[in-house]
């Protein structure tokens, strides 16, 4: 019978049912066992596992603000961002855009910086910035680099004449890029803000510090009193402007290590970072004005005690 052929090679084939002998192994795996059971965040199926997911898209979006990068709009604040060598990483110009002197003027210089220039459409500018006021052109500024707060005190601390400025109650990115300007113009080591309920430094901080931001170091305080008791322990003297100080600029000396404290024009300084400085200093000015702006007044305090400084 075919099959069934004693000859070598051939093939027996059988009709027998049932179970054959041996469990081919299984048995023998099904002993080995599984491993430790994983934990409960590890198991899919599990809601912990669901609650990990969740933290990490929360971290994640956190990590992603911080560290995002910005895009200036505007031909003319782009224009000036690049002329004041605001970083920048890349050009962005809308297909079709129509050319003048500023487009001109913007491509040209992020040439000769080395700063990619990169036509996109018009409809994935407007999807980049959110809007569609963009007037064709947008460049992308990257996060800024915060320094530490413990190296400005030790920095200043070194240089025997400490100057630097802290912020308090500062929303506003032209007054913070204006106060880096004067902090570096006289002298200073870095400016201090807050954390939290603060201006960052942005592409408009940037633009209003002229470029200054890329040399002076600013760091964020989480606690600014804490911070300022620090300053206090390395042998500075904490300074707040206020209207209404017992002192006045004409008869303060400003020749001693220093942090000038400045608050908003609007709500002055915070209970707790009043209370926390040394004296409280007064501008004298026109009996009908009624204060400075934040920037100006930390620009005329941090000029007369360089002026201070230098006859000393």
């Amino acid at each position: 019978m075919a099959g069934n052929s004693r000859r070598r090679g051939a093939v027996r084939k059988t009709n027998k049912k049932g179970a054959t002998k041996g469990s081919g192994g299984q048995r023998r795996r099904g002993l080995r066992g599984k491993g430790p059971t994983p934990k409960a965040e590890d198991r899919v199926y599990h809601a912990a596992h669901k609650r990990k997911l969740e933290k990490q898209r929360r971290d994640s979006g956190r990590h992603v603000r911080e560290r995002t990068t910005e895009l200036v709009v505007g031909r003319n604040p782009v224009v000036e961002c690049l002329r004041t060598n605001v970083p920048a990483t890349a050009l962005y110009v809308a297909e079709g855009t129509n050319n003048d002197d500023r487009l001109a003027e913007a491509v040209r210089l992020a040439n000769s910086r080395g700063v990619s220039i990169i036509e996109v459409s018009r409809l994935e500018l407007d999807r980049m910035t959110g809007s569609s006021m963009h007037q064709g052109i947008g460049l992308q500024v990257p996060s800024y680099d915060y320094a530490h707060v413990e190296d400005i005190i030790d920095e200043a601390a070194a240089s025997g004449q400490g100057l630097v400025v802290c912020l308090d109650n500062i929303t506003d990115p032209r007054n913070l890029g204006a106060v880096i300007r004067s902090v570096a113009a006289f002298g200073g080591q870095g400016v201090i803000i807050p954390e939290r309920r603060s201006a960052s430094v942005t592409a408009v901080a940037w633009r209003t510090s002229a470029g200054t931001a890329a040399r002076l170091p600013v760091a964020k305080a989480t606690n600014l009193v804490r911070t300022l008791k620090q300053f206090q322990q390395a042998g500075f003297q904490v300074v707040g402007l206020d209207a209404d100080g017992d002192k006045t600029l004409d008869d303060y000396d400003g020749t001693e290590p220093t942090v000038i404290v400045v608050g908003s024009e609007g709500k002055g300084l915070s209970r707790l970072v009043s209370e926390t400085c040394d004296s409280k200093i007064s501008i004298p000015t026109s009996d009908w004005v009624e204060s400075l702006n934040a920037s100006v007044a930390a620009g005329v305090v941090l000029s007369e005690f360089a002026r201070q400084r230098r006859a000393s």
